[in-house]
């Protein structure tokens, strides 16, 4: 039997980073969403807290290959 397996959770995650001194608060905020959206700040990222949100699984019938399901039915939600 296959089953398609579906986790939700969402994931907090906290960077300690240094940004120079004397900006406001509109220029931290600008400084702090550039570099995330560079992806500079990610090396820096470590995961805080995780929080389970839901788990659900379908059974997978008929599979004729790995892009088209044929017929599914939920077991868990």
């Amino acid at each position: 039997m296959k089953v398609i397996v579906t986790v939700v959770e969402k994931i907090t995650s906290e960077a300690h980073i240094d940004i120079p001194d004397g900006l406001n608060q509109s220029a931290i905020k600008q400084h702090i969403v550039d570099r995330y959206n560079t992806g500079e700040m990610s090396t820096d990222m470590n995961i805080f807290q995780v929080d389970f949100e839901s788990i659900s699984a379908r059974i997978v019938q008929g599979q004729a290959d790995t892009n088209s399901i044929s017929s599914e039915k939920e077991v868990i939600r």
